[in-house]
């Protein structure tokens, strides 16, 4: 009878094992989202970045209090090159702050949404396209935290993604 439990507990393990060794990337992110989460009390700030090929690009930065989108930071900017060996230099096009009361404002920057929500489309959306003409892209780069969810039709050849870039998430 000992050996029969003994038996029965090692299938259980490699069975409990067997689910972990599936999850996916996705899955291993939304868990450490999860924890973040707990940890931070629902209150963060995330950045989204957006670019393109040809120098321009923009960050936003959104603040979350108490699981509610309470303020967005943006800035817009051309990248250019002054000499061939050095770093181009961010020339400023636009930047703004919204503010609880001010929310909306502004058509640019990145949408009002919090971390749950960008999960929720990254894995009905970005994540769940048609994998014979797009590739997917899912990047963990915040402490295991999603860092980018997109996609890119096949065969595009210029500012073709499809999704999130995320660079920092804090807690606040």
């Amino acid at each position: 009878m000992k050996k029969c439990l003994i038996f029965l507990f090692v299938i259980i393990g490699l069975f409990a094992c067997k689910k972990d060794a599936n999850d996916t990337a996705y899955d291993k992110s939304y868990k450490a989202w999860q924890n973040f989460k707990a940890e931070s009390k629902n209150s963060y700030t995330y950045t989204v970045n957006a670019g393109s090929v040809f120098g321009y690009g923009s960050e936003t930065e959104i603040t979350v209090q108490n699981g509610v989108v309470t303020a967005r930071d943006f800035l817009s900017y051309v990248l250019e090159y002054k000499t061939a060996n050095m770093p181009p230099v961010k020339t400023i096009r636009d930047q703004w702050h919204e503010n609880k009361a001010s929310l909306g404002q502004h058509s640019s920057g990145a949408a009002l949404i919090t971390l749950d929500e960008v999960y929720k489309k990254a894995k009905n959306e970005w994540l769940a396209v048609d994998k014979k003409t797009n590739t997917i892209y899912f990047e963990t780069n915040n402490d295991g935290m999603i860092s980018g969810a997109s996609y890119v039709p096949n065969g595009c050849q210029d500012d073709c993604v499809i999704g999130i870039s995320i660079s920092e998430i804090k807690a606040l």
